[in-house]
């Protein structure tokens, strides 16, 4: 059977219930012995002014001039014991023959205990053992013209002490045990709340669970930060820092999420607080997937978590394949234009319609070679003529008028094709998108050429236009009025843009819409 953990609320308890005993039991000693030791000198203050009164008594000094002193001295002595609520009143001769004793048989036997202070004139007091036993006791002198003619013996026996003592009992654990049961609910509201907060667990428990959370905080391949109530930083794992930009070693613990360099989409969404689900955010040269939310402990807001997913590279790709896809369906939808015009060539051969079917098959021929030859000869980048091309094939199927600028020249690509591709591939399905709801004639307007030392990329539309205070947003947040989760182009052409410092402008075109401006130095810089 495993043995049972106690829980560190539980350890904590017990250890808190044995010392609050412990001292507990240690005052009430204390106590005791205090009390005991102000009842022995009580007793002794009190034996010794019973007896000074006794020895100044003239009748004791007269009983002890006559014959036979027992027969005064022993009542008195009684009478004044019986009075006082001591143990003995012994009148003894200086030669310690007693007069008088609580036990009347004991009189004329020596009295036991010393003497020899009072007989040299000193009163004292003194714990001896004599024959009541153990008693603190006083001796005093009697004099008679300035001669010792007796002394004079008042004791309380320790046991009469003891007892009396016993009867503070009730008082002593009247106040110890409100004090024992004040302590002891004080460390059951402590260890109660402890393990509220520990939920219960044990330290090994806890030092496991430490172990694992650490473990897995290291290995996770998403971001992790993690916000308290009022800002500041909790936690960050290891990979947070790094889709964050963050030093490896800055110490970030409690600090203000404000007073940390964060990517701005990422500062303004932790600042905000409000919950976030798959929502595009860039940092630096990342696009990344952020959801934030709200963490609650039996209704009660602990702060806030927030997991960041590293995207760049699927987003680039998917960007990419976009463009593949787009090349892919502008063949077919060439292929199949091309099958049907076949078709319908063959059929006017057939009917003896040669000049027609000569008319038709080069007519087409001529304008789709025609459009080739142009976007070829004006931009010798293969990935960039094919883009185009497709592109141009795309908005055809779309019922959109693709113009490219006949004054469009790119002698070979200033910066990576891929870049190139993100570049102008997103603004012209951002245009596309743009004039995909108005009536007809859509247009969009495209050029991409070398201007004065920089690469210019310029697509216009005819669309109901971008709103000015948007554009910052549109090429860092990934502005979009479509579906959650889409919408990146904008912001993969501002990643571009800053990371070959270049710059982006928006404008009203000519056809009404926006025109998007792009400028990228030939070259290469650094992101301004």
């Amino acid at each position: 059977m495993a043995r049972r953990q106690w829980s560190i609320a539980g350890q904590l308890f017990a250890l808190q219930a044995v010392v609050v005993t412990l001292l507990v039991l240690a005052g009430a000693a204390g106590a005791v012995w205090l009390a005991r030791s102000d009842s022995r000198q009580a007793a002794q203050e009190e034996v010794l002014a019973v007896a000074q009164t006794v020895a100044r008594s003239p009748d004791v000094r007269a009983a002890l001039r006559s014959a036979d002193p027992s027969a005064a001295l022993q009542p008195y002595a009684e009478s004044t014991r019986v009075a006082t609520g001591t143990d003995f009143v012994v009148v003894m001769a200086p030669d310690r023959t007693r007069y008088s004793h609580p036990h009347p048989k004991r009189i004329g036997q020596p009295f036991v205990g010393d003497i020899a202070p009072a007989l040299a004139g000193r009163p004292f007091t003194t714990t001896n053992v004599g024959t009541l036993g153990e008693s603190v006791r006083a001796v005093v002198p009697v004099y008679d013209d300035e001669r010792i003619v007796g002394l004079v013996s008042v004791g309380i026996t320790t046991e009469a002490i003891d007892r009396k003592l016993l009867g503070q009992w009730p008082v002593l654990l009247g106040v110890a045990a409100p004090a024992l049961t004040l302590a002891a609910t004080g460390s059951w509201l402590l260890s109660r709340r402890l393990r509220r907060q520990t939920h219960g667990l044990g330290p090994a428990q806890m030092t496991r669970m430490y172990e694992y959370y650490d473990a897995v905080l290291h290995s996770v391949r998403e971001g992790l930060l993690v916000l308290t109530t009022d800002r500041r930083v909790a936690l960050v794992n290891d990979e947070g820092r790094r889709l964050l930009g963050l030093d490896a070693d800055a110490p970030l613990t409690d600090r203000p999420v404000a007073g940390i360099d964060l990517p701005p989409a990422v500062a303004e969404l932790l600042t905000s607080a409000r919950d976030a689900r798959d929502e595009p955010v860039l940092a630096g040269d990342r696009v990344l997937v952020a959801n934030q939310r709200t963490t609650r402990f039996e209704g009660i807001a602990l702060g806030t978590v927030l997991t960041l997913r590293d995207q760049t590279e699927l987003r680039t790709l998917a960007s990419e394949l976009d463009s593949v896809r787009a090349l892919t369906e502008a063949l077919q939808a060439q292929t199949h234009e091309s099958a049907n015009r076949l078709h319908t060539v063959l059929t006017l051969v057939e009917l003896g319609r040669t000049d027609e079917a000569v008319r038709l098959g080069t007519r087409d021929l001529a304008a789709a070679q025609q459009l080739t030859d142009r976007v070829v000869g004006a931009v010798t980048e293969p990935a960039l003529a094919a883009l185009l091309l497709g592109k141009s094939a795309q908005a055809g199927e779309r019922g959109v008028d693709l113009v490219i600028d006949p004054e469009c020249r790119l002698d070979g690509s200033p910066l990576p094709s891929a870049d190139l591709l993100t570049v102008v591939g997103n603004l012209v399905d951002n245009a596309l998108e743009a004039v995909a709801g108005n009536p007809p004639p859509r247009r969009v307007r495209v050029f991409v050429g070398a201007v004065d030392g920089e690469l210019v990329v310029r697509v216009g539309d005819n669309g109901p236009g971008l709103d000015p205070e948007r554009v910052d947003d549109a090429f860092r947040r990934g502005w979009s009025t479509k579906s959650a989760g889409r919408g990146l182009g904008l912001a993969l052409v501002g990643q571009v843009v800053r990371r070959h410092g270049g710059s982006y402008e928006v404008d009203r075109s000519t056809d009404g819409g926006s025109l998007f401006t792009v400028r990228l130095p030939i070259g290469g810089g650094e992101a301004r």
